[in-house]
């Protein structure tokens, strides 16, 4: 048995997993979307027509898809960032040789990763309440009016972005903290008998190391966070006035209140081709073809 078909055969089986459970779905939903599947397609398939690329139009020609598409990218720029930052720092600051009850501490931040977003976002909703809120509480006797944080549509984003950095930081800390830890302890010793700082030592020696690392936790993040919906959807149901409203929790809309499975499939496709363009551009500056030349 040659080489190349042994490698065939070792790899036919996530192959065959690839194609039933990601390249299908996807062709499926492409073919979906060109047509007008609804209701009435539903009771009786043959009231199913194709209609080329008439949802697409239709769905770029409407107000609501812009304002959720802004909605998503407003969530990705400010999210991300907050949410690398919020892990790094942690991550650095578990990864110290000061630090005390690093377990403890690894613990309890890695915590709200695992909790359900529907339990989380109950506590969310009565510490944020406008009238019975801790955090209104605290505002008032400091002399600030009360404010509605879920309720007025210039502060129900900040108050999502900031739930959803909450949440998900644990995740990318932990993976951070394994490549701390994997740097060699000889790199920093030498700097420091050469008399660099420790700015200059992060960022001649903790930066470059993990820069792999922070590419693969920038795609998943930006990916995550692309697909928003469940926090919306269960702090705000897209509200005030549909300002949390986004790609995902419209493509929902479309599909399961609607049922306008065609527009919807269309939906996620043009989410699809977002992601690809914002994954491909993140390895494209992010060094990720030279790392695997």
């Amino acid at each position: 048995m040659n080489s190349k078909l042994s490698a065939w055969l070792f790899l036919s089986p996530a192959l065959l997993v690839l194609g039933v459970f990601f390249l299908l779905p996807v062709l499926a939903g492409l073919g979906l979307s060109l047509t007008d599947f609804d209701l009435y397609a539903l009771a009786d398939i043959r009231n199913l027509r194709f209609v080329g690329l008439y949802n697409y139009w239709e769905l770029l020609h409407r107000p609501l898809f812009w304002d959720a598409l802004g909605h998503t990218l407003y969530f990705v720029i400010v999210g991300v960032p907050l949410s690398m930052l919020a892990s790094l720092g942690t991550a650095l600051l578990l990864n110290s040789s000061a630090a005390k009850l690093k377990p403890l501490f690894r613990t309890a931040l890695f915590a709200p990763v695992v909790t359900t977003v529907v339990a989380v976002a109950v506590i969310w909703r009565y510490l944020f309440n406008t009238q019975f809120g801790v955090v209104n509480f605290v505002l008032v006797h400091l002399g600030i009016g009360p404010i509605d944080w879920l309720g007025d549509p210039h502060w129900a984003m900040p108050m999502i972005i900031l739930f959803a950095v909450w949440k998900n930081f644990g995740y990318n800390m932990i993976i951070l903290l394994a490549g701390l830890q994997a740097i060699p302890a000889d790199l920093y010793e030498a700097a420091r008998i050469d008399g660099a700082s420790a700015w200059r030592q992060f960022r001649h020696i903790t930066l470059p190391a993990l820069g792999p690392i922070l590419l693969m936790v920038g795609i998943l993040t930006v990916s995550g966070y692309f697909q928003l919906f469940a926090e919306p959807y269960v702090i705000t149901e897209g509200g005030p006035l549909q300002s949390t409203v986004s790609v995902l929790y419209l493509m929902y809309n479309e599909g399961f209140k609607w049922w306008n499975m065609g527009t919807a499939s269309a939906v996620a496709f043009l989410l699809f081709m977002i992601m690809f363009a914002a994954t491909a551009l993140l390895w494209r500056f992010g060094g990720g073809r030279e790392e695997t030349a």
